[in-house]
């Protein structure tokens, strides 16, 4: 298999490369189970941490998986950094390339910034999150917990619940999930959801033709107002019309679903406070597989400084 030097898309990877990031996560879940173990893959290389946007399970979990793998950790505050003086992102890069980083893992609000940073660094670089273009990190703990519920993503039914338009994390975990062999089928306010002709995706209107379809997965996601002008939706309407309430977990529980939320989880919103405690609510199996999926796929890029 070539070497990889930057993971920024789930459509830039082979489908070799995407099972064998799987298999590795697998490996890497059995190491991490094993409490305080520390596996010598990234011994003596810098991992650097660069967030334009806020994120709590992302960055923790790429620091965390990123010292699980033995690297030195360093965190790029934006808010304090040379950044708010103005300082350009190449200008940045240049400043951080002197300090000899071998990966960058970077979130920025404007689609294709991690791409240039790729171009213009020999650091192997992460997108973790560009604007509502991609999120592959995402996409991988995703298809990763379904194999690991299911034994397999292939004939899997997954319906995407909530903001469609605006997520990357729809964007990257549809690809994948596709890719695996799995069936994906979208709802949400008509609005907020691309028609199936620009996607080839079946596109749903309530939660009748949802559960008529017979999905395996119910994934919700948040609405994004940080990303639209004015709020779409009153919280409390869009829970009676797009949210998991507890008459439909009743639906859920008796068809055996899996839910599954990118967090973070709003409450009343796309989910009621009981399916955070669903028997089959794997939103928790998603932040420790987001570790795992993260161990991988630092240990499948090769920096051009290697």
């Amino acid at each position: 298999m070539t070497p990889r030097k930057d993971l920024l898309t789930i459509e830039s990877l082979s489908t070799e490369e995407i099972h064998a990031i799987l298999d590795s996560a697998t490996e890497m879940k059995a190491a991490f189970l094993r409490d305080g173990e520390q596996l010598p893959n990234l011994h003596g290389r810098s991992v650097l941490t660069l967030f334009y946007e806020p994120s709590t399970r992302t960055r923790s979990s790429f620091e965390l998986a990123a010292r699980r793998l033995g690297a030195d950790v360093t965190t790029f505050t934006v808010a304090t950094s040379s950044v708010v003086k103005g300082e350009s992102v190449h200008d940045t890069i240049d400043t951080l390339m002197s300090m000899k980083v071998d990966y960058i893992i970077v979130r920025h609000k404007n689609s294709g910034i991690p791409a240039v940073i790729g171009r213009h660094c020999k650091a192997a670089v992460v997108n973790a999150g560009d604007g509502a273009h991609a999120h592959p990190s995402q996409a991988f703990l995703d298809a990763f917990t379904i194999r690991e519920k299911y034994g397999t993503v292939a004939g899997k039914r997954i319906v995407i619940i909530g903001d469609i338009l605006h997520s990357r994390v729809a964007r990257s975990t549809s690809n994948i999930l596709r890719r695996l062999g799995a069936e994906v089928a979208y709802m949400g306010p008509g609005p907020l959801v691309p028609p199936t002709a620009h996607t080839g995706i079946p596109r749903f209107t309530d939660w009748d033709a949802v559960f008529e379809w017979k999905p395996d997965v119910i994934y919700l996601l948040r609405v994004q107002n940080e990303r639209i002008d004015t709020p779409f939706f009153p919280a409390a309407d869009y829970h009676r019309s797009f949210g998991v309430t507890e008459e439909r977990l009743q639906r859920i529980a008796d068809l055996d679903l899996s839910i599954m939320h990118p967090g973070p989880v709003n409450r009343g919103v796309e989910l009621c406070d009981a399916a955070m405690d669903y028997r089959n609510c794997l939103v928790c199996n998603q932040v420790q597989n987001g570790v795992v999926a993260r161990m991988a796929i630092l240990n499948h890029l090769t920096p051009a400084t290697l």
